[in-house]
């Protein structure tokens, strides 16, 4: 296997932006930098027009390297290449073959020369340099053959300040740097759902804090330990996430003793979505997240969201909201937060839940039934509030 030295890294989004790019370009660099801080060997990050390059200074695990860069937000290829300096063409082509013969040592394949010439100082133009490249490589393995439309590898050679040239292209996740596009508070449980709405969203370029609702003794440690495994996933992708334990027992039990029980579901979502609002206001956060989807479940439904929405200043962002639950498996599974949302662990949305819940609740309706709550919610969401335990996930 060729011990690749260096890598270059295409981005997508980003080279369209204007005279901010630079901004976007800076903020991919250091997401890089950060995951490569949990990587062994020494690494260093070069910004080119147009192109980042990672140079490998010392032994490193290929592996853990590519996987550490399929997290990072804002890449769309990871490409080990070689990087070389400018040499004459001979010389350049003979690295290629010797590079050729290394990557692909089963001779009976076919291939497609792709060269760019962003050098316009170098004095062979495009064309003839796939030809003269493609000679060469024909020269020394003459298994190998040319097919320009379908090929089994294409070797890229780029001609910048340096020379480049690669065969393999490893896509990463796309979307923008994390850290881009402010930050938003993600309402985070146990399931399979909201790991993945979190997940959409810092794709974007959203920086994440969360929240999650914790009610023992109905809920066990191991339960709020699933959570905060959750949450360290998703931050491998978008960072260092602030989570907010919320005990929530006293509200639920409140809730549950005053309201009909039809309607516990779309009360207690109401209090979480006031109880996450006032922590993302806390964090300057733009919004709130979560896993929510039409029809999934009676909380879920048009009426229901409706009636969730009502409580809210900020504004709701709803990832998945027209998503086939197996969309979001497979998403889930993806990103390896799935075995993990399946553990079977209780939260507290499935202990409290109702026999027969209400899946078109009216506002009003809701509205009157929370005013039996007046004597003592305000203490009780106060107290959720200042006993509320906060970590950091990464």
């Amino acid at each position: 296997m060729v011990q690749y030295k260096a890598f270059l890294i295409k981005y997508g989004e980003i080279a369209i932006k204007g005279k901010n790019r630079h901004v976007f370009e800076e903020a991919l660099e250091r997401q890089i930098k950060r995951n490569l801080r949990d990587c062994e060997g020494e690494f260093a990050v070069e910004r080119q027009t147009g192109r980042i390059f990672i140079r490998c200074l010392s032994d490193y695990d290929y592996d853990e390297l590519v996987g550490a860069l399929t997290r990072v937000f804002g890449i769309i290829w990871i490409c080990p290449c070689v990087l070389t300096e400018i040499k004459s063409f001979d010389e350049t082509a003979g690295e290629i073959v010797r590079y050729i013969g290394e990557a692909f040592p089963d001779r009976h394949v076919s291939f497609k020369v792709k060269a760019r010439r962003p050098n316009k100082k170098y004095p062979i133009h495009t064309m003839d340099l796939n030809a003269m490249i493609g000679e060469k490589i024909l020269d020394a393995y003459p298994e190998m053959t040319v097919d320009v439309h379908h090929p089994d590898f294409e070797l890229n050679v780029e001609i910048r300040e340096q020379i480049n040239f690669y065969a393999r292209m490893i896509p990463g996740p796309g979307g923008m740097p994390v850290g881009t596009n402010g930050k938003a508070m993600l309402l985070l449980s146990g399931g399979i759902d909201s790991p993945v709405a979190g997940w959409m969203i810092a794709k974007r370029g959203v920086t994440l804090d969360a929240t999650y609702f914790h009610a023992p003794p109905y809920t066990s440690e191991r339960a709020k330990q699933k959570v905060i495994d959750l949450a360290e996933q998703v931050a491998k992708y978008a960072g260092p996430i602030r989570l907010h334990i919320v005990n929530f027992t006293d509200i639920q039990l409140y809730i549950y003793e005053q309201c009909p029980h039809d309607e516990l579901t779309i009360i207690m979502r109401r209090y979480m979505m006031r109880i996450a609002e006032h922590f993302a206001r806390e964090n300057g956060c733009m919004g709130l997240i979560t896993g929510e989807s039409i029809g999934q479940v009676a909380s879920q439904t048009m009426q229901s969201l409706l009636c969730t929405n009502a409580v809210c200043q900020l504004p709701v962002y709803r990832p998945l909201i027209g998503f086939d639950k197996q969309d979001i498996v497979s998403i889930a599974e993806k990103i390896d937060t799935y075995e993990t949302s399946i553990l079977p662990y209780e939260d507290c949305c499935t202990i409290f839940v109702a026999r027969h819940p209400v899946t078109k609740p009216r506002l009003e309706i809701i509205e009157r039934s929370e005013l039996k709550l007046a004597e003592r919610i305000e203490d009780l969401y106060r107290q959720a509030i200042e006993t509320t335990e906060t970590i950091i996930c990464e």
